[in-house]
């Protein structure tokens, strides 16, 4: 969406123009749809649902001064799947997962210290996968974009550097930074300590 269109839309939405509201769906539903099935993976149509109920009992609310169209609806879709997770009974979700994670010998240890670049097989576990979107979801928006496109979509650090673009140190700093706010909320997440991510490390 241009920049001309974009500041129609806003007017469109501030004024609860209908024809502004399918334009704004129009140009990001399958975006948004795709962001969520990445979090979610199969439980993505309902919450999918609620962000744009939600967006559009907020549109009127919308201020550009605050960040763009896109910003702001996907703000909505990260706040639903937040409380997605929650209504799952979560802390007995976690506490099962967890005491898998305590099991498996600290399989995810090598990427948690960013030294293994390959962890998508470790994804087809369920409670992994349970794990790892809870923290995503946790994680300020460019953390949580960086991480996706680097180990769920498989984007190389030139290519992201390219799209972003930056220079491919500046991505490598910026990874090195995302991999340790994402450690930490594993880590908290799943009631670990520093102490014993390391203990699992050194298991061979």
């Amino acid at each position: 969406m241009d920049e001309h269109l974009a500041r129609e839309v806003a007017r469109g939405l501030r004024e609860g123009r209908p024809d502004a509201w399918r334009a704004l769906y129009d140009a990001f539903a399958e975006r948004v749809w795709r962001g969520v099935a990445r979090l979610l993976g199969p439980a993505s149509a309902d919450v999918v649902q609620e962000t744009m109920i939600a967006a559009a009992r907020s549109a009127r609310g919308f201020d550009e001064a605050n960040g763009s169209l896109w910003n702001w609806l996907w703000g909505i879709a990260r706040n639903q799947v937040a409380l997605h997770f929650r209504k799952q009974k979560r802390h007995d979700r976690l506490k099962h997962a967890g005491d898998w994670l305590a099991a498996s010998a600290g399989r995810l240890a090598h990427w948690l210290d960013g030294l293994d670049e390959t962890p998508t097989s470790l994804l087809e576990t369920a409670e992994l996968a349970l794990l790892v979107r809870l923290a995503l979801t946790e994680l300020p928006d460019d953390y949580e974009s960086l991480l996706t496109a680097k180990y769920l979509d498989g984007a190389s650090v030139e290519q992201i550097a390219d799209r972003e673009r930056c220079t491919e140190t500046a991505v490598r700093s910026k990874l090195a930074r995302a991999r340790e706010a994402f450690r930490k909320t594993f880590l908290r997440l799943t009631g670990a300590s520093p102490t014993d991510a390391e203990a699992c490390h050194e298991r061979p």
